[in-house]
Order: C-alpha cells, then sequence, then structure tokens
C-alpha cells in the first residue's frame, strides 16, 4: 500500500493537479473534490464507455453509495476485505450524552465512544447491491441478465498520498449473471472493448491477469488461486507511481455470488457472474499525465473520441 506521503512524481504529479484546479484538496490524503474540466473529462469518459456498451442493451438500475450491513456479509467482503471496509457510525444517546460528545469535539479530543455502528455501510464495490436485487426476482429469464450500474460511488479505506489512490471514487460497473459460458464470453468481449477504448484515447494500456488485495495468511493463498484461474484481469496504464496503475478489472465470480445471495437461472441452477469496471478518476488523471493539464492542448483526434459531434 502506498504512503500518505507519496513519491516525489505522485506528490509533484498532485501539486500540478492543484494549481490547475483539477484536484480540490480536502485536507485528508484520497479525498479530494473535482473541478469542473476534471468531472467535464471524467463524464466523456463515462458516456464512450456508455455508447460501446449500448449493443449489450443492458438494465440500467441505479444504487446508492450505501448497502445494508447485512449484504456486505452475506457477500464474504469482510472475511476477505476487512482492512478496506467503511462501516457507518451514528449518534443515538440522550442529550446529556450530546452535550459532552461536543465538548469533547470543541477541544479536539477523542468522541468516537459516543456514537454506534448503525445498519449500512459504504459500498466498496458498485456491484454488490445488484445481487440481493437480482435474487429478489426469482429464477432469471433464459440468457440471464446484464446490468449497467452506471459511474456509482463506492469507498476504500486506503489512504495514500498517490493521487490515483482515492478513499471515495467513481466505479463505473457492469455486471453480467448467467451460465459459466454466457458470463466468460461477456468478459472476454469487456476485454476486448476496454483494450480498443483505451486506444480510442490515446492511453498505453496493458492487459494482465492479477488478483485482489486479499488480507492476511490465508489472503496471499487466495491471491495465488485466483492467478492460477484467471479469475481476475486489469488494465494497466502509467499514471504517477513507479509502475503502472490499474484503471479497469474484469473479474470472473464463478458461483460466489449465486451461492451468497441465492440467485437462480431458469432452470433453478445457481447463477454465474462476472462485472468490470473502470476507475472513472484514475482514469481521467491518466489522461491528464498523458495529453496534458490543459484541454485546450489535448490532440484534436483525442476530444474527438471524448466529444463526438
Amino acid at each position: 500500500m502506498s504512503t500518505a506521503i507519496g513519491t516525489p512524481e505522485e506528490q509533484t504529479f498532485l501539486a500540478e493537479l492543484i494549481a490547475e484546479g483539477h484536484i480540490l484538496p480536502s485536507g485528508e490524503p484520497g479525498v479530494y473534490g473535482r473541478g469542473m474540466v476534471f468531472e467535464d473529462v471524467r463524464n466523456a469518459f463515462d458516456a464512450l464507455v456508455t455508447r460501446t456498451g449500448a449493443v449489450d442493451m443492458p438494465e440500467r438500475p441505479r444504487f446508492p453509495p450505501v448497502i445494508p450491513r447485512r449484504t456486505l456479509e452475506k457477500a464474504g467482503y469482510l472475511k476477505s476485505f476487512p482492512h478496506l471496509c467503511g462501516a457507518i457510525f451514528s449518534f443515538a444517546g440522550k442529550e446529556t450524552e450530546a452535550m459532552t460528545l461536543v465538548e469533547r469535539a470543541s477541544r479536539g479530543e477523542d468522541w468516537s465512544m459516543h456514537l454506534s455502528m448503525t445498519d449500512v455501510v459504504l459500498v466498496p464495490a458498485a456491484c454488490y447491491p445488484a445481487y440481493p436485487a437480482m435474487a429478489l426476482r426469482g429464477p432469471l429469464p433464459q440468457g440471464g441478465v446484464t446490468l449497467d450500474l452506471g459511474g456509482s460511488y463506492v469507498f476504500r479505506n486506503e489512504p495514500s498520498g498517490d493521487p490515483a489512490r482515492l478513499q471515495m471514487f467513481h466505479q463505473r460497473e457492469m455486471v453480467r449473471i448467467g451460465t459459466e459460458v454466457e458470463v466468460l464470453a461477456w468478459r472476454e468481449t469487456w476485454m476486448a472493448r476496454a483494450t480498443n477504448i483505451f486506444q480510442q484515447v490515446g492511453l498505453n494500456a496493458t492487459l494482465d491477469v492479477a488478483s485482489d488485495p486479499f488480507f492476511g495468511r490465508g489472503g496471499k493463498m487466495l491471491a495465488k488461486s485466483q492467478l492460477a484461474q484467471g479469475l481476475k484481469f486489469e488494465v494497466l496504464v502509467p499514471i504517477a507511481s513507479p509502475g503502472p496503475t490499474a484503471v479497469s478489472s474484469f473479474n470472473y465470480h464463478q458461483e460466489h455470488f449465486g451461492t451468497a445471495f441465492g440467485i437462480q437461472l431458469h432452470d433453478g441452477s445457481v447463477a454465474n457472474s462476472a462485472c468490470l469496471g473502470f476507475g472513472l478518476e484514475r482514469i481521467t488523471l491518466a489522461l491528464f499525465r498523458k495529453h496534458g493539464m490543459k484541454l485546450s492542448h489535448w490532440p484534436s483526434n483525442i476530444k474527438t473520441q471524448l466529444w463526438p459531434e
């Protein structure tokens, strides 16, 4: 994991982004506002993904950036990524306790003991709300379902000085639920599409097998198994870190979410699933890194791909 300070190159890149107004610092590592030009680029790339995937005619449900705590538990997230999760706490005491809380906060003291965990948590991956929602439908139609979940905010507890490693960011997520053959074919199609998308916008992208940042000693075994089975692929592009940064991932879950949430296919069998995600802020940062801080200086063919007439 990167430090909260960042490498000299990361610090320089962050300073340039702030000076240009693309990034608005909050005082906390990995928590930034975005300027108007930054958002224009992010939304333009998001629209390019939408145009590319329109041929699939996906459903387009939208979910908030919080989910029930039980969804996180059923999905097995705490077993694999307890270090990344974000639980939401709130005050549920009486007036005297509230006064003590305010007094402690005003003195700069710890006031967390006055809060208790709520029944909702921050979404760690934009696909998580979709699985219980699909299970509620009962057996899915023949051919399964394809979902475009849009560019939802997700949270990862990993403060860093690397401007490409955010605690809260937009993850453009799509999900395919069906048979093993259907979801693997869909994933292969999207890996090819993504490669073409990154070529269109002039990014030097590499597709490679990858693993998730599983927690602890057991996580090392899970990562080895994931790599060996080719369950996860990532697109890597240069941004500011010493090595290339993952900006997109393609994940085959097998029957994990189908079993966890009881998602059935038309014949009553357990569904397989796959998802893909584009890290929209990272891709936007990569575009500024490659083409320059001023949009007016970008190559015309790149701007045409992002803002077609």
